[in-house]
């Protein structure tokens, strides 16, 4: 695996941890849990598989098919999920939006 893909797989990690990390709704159990008397250790494992597209594959589906790009539906369900929004217009490789109040 080459380093720009290395490097795109760490910010990808990064990311889903700096939203983890930001999530109000994940504070506030882990604050209830806490007010019942118990400390919380949060372990998450995150498996990133990647898959070469080929030319062939490409061609299979319509352009304007959902789930025709890089991601399924199932995929953009859970990025949602973790507060990551896809910009579906674009074709760059940055096809994420970082939240306006995360640095």
């Amino acid at each position: 695996m080459n380093r720009k893909i290395r490097n795109l797989i760490e910010q990808l990690g990064e990311a889903i941890h700096e939203t983890v990390a930001e999530s109000d709704q994940i504070a506030g159990v882990v604050r209830n849990i806490r007010a019942e008397g118990f400390e919380v250790m949060l372990v998450l494992e995150a498996t990133i598989g990647l898959n070469e597209a080929t030319p062939e594959a490409a061609e299979t589906l319509p352009a304007e098919t959902p789930g025709s790009g890089p991601f399924t539906p199932q995929d953009l369900n859970f990025l949602s999920s973790l507060r990551i929004r896809v910009n579906e217009e674009s074709n760059s490789s940055d096809t994420t939006d970082k939240p306006e109040d995360a640095d």
